[in-house]
């Protein structure tokens, strides 16, 4: 999981970002608007922690910039401003949840847990954390999980995977080596709320359960 925390408390941003990276999350940090629009235009994140008093402005001018781009990445308000007005105004801009200062690091590693859903894949660095929790996956493993999260709830076939998979050197590779990668992602999967479907003549779809 990649977080970009817009917040100017330095020591406060810090130290949350230190306890992320026990955590195998990494985060960016911004101390103010344009450092945060900075980063979110060179990067992809899974989720935005975002302060509302920021010494440029008020952190919900930058949540409504993102949203009018069409931008669906979860944001988590982290602010002292904690009354229900405060609450409403910032979901009615688009934020996903409100975790009001002071906080408990656990809550707040829970709060985006639950934002992302139980799988997360990070298509740079080819990785996958389920439950928060990262995933000991291959090379193959990774890249094939990659294809299906791209498209979740769709039917993909044997053909479709493999072609994602490898070259026209690795011609030496049957097709029904998809169907091992299949079954070793399944084993690592079993018992979340992830599934991945085989569709006999079709092919595979993988889902996950809200």
């Amino acid at each position: 999981m990649r977080v970009l925390m817009v917040e100017d408390a330095q020591d406060l941003a810090e130290g949350v970002a230190a306890r992320f990276a026990r955590s195998g999350i990494v985060c960016d940090l911004a101390g103010d608007i344009a450092a945060a629009e900075d980063f979110h235009a060179v990067q992809r994140y899974d989720a935005i922690v975002l302060d509302i008093n920021l010494p440029d402005g008020s952190g919900l001018s930058f949540l409504r910039g993102v949203r009018a781009k069409g931008d669906r990445t979860p944001v988590l308000m982290l602010t002292a401003l904690a009354s229900v007005e405060d609450r409403v105004t910032a979901l009615d801009f688009g934020a996903d949840d409100y975790l009001g200062k002071p906080f408990d690091q656990r809550e707040l590693e829970a709060r985006l847990r639950a934002l992302l859903g139980p799988l997360s894949y990070h298509p740079a660095s080819q990785s996958a954390t389920l439950a928060g929790e990262r995933l000991e996956l291959t090379r193959r493993e990774a890249a094939l999980l990659g294809v299906m999260m791209r498209h979740p709830g769709q039917s993909l076939t044997k053909q479709r995977l493999y072609d994602s998979l490898y070259s026209f050197d690795d011609a030496d590779v049957g097709v029904n080596a998809i169907e091992l990668y299949v079954a070793r992602l399944r084993k690592k999967l079993a018992g979340s709320a992830v599934s991945i479907t085989t569709l006999r003549g079709v092919g595979y779809r993988i889902d996950v359960e809200a």
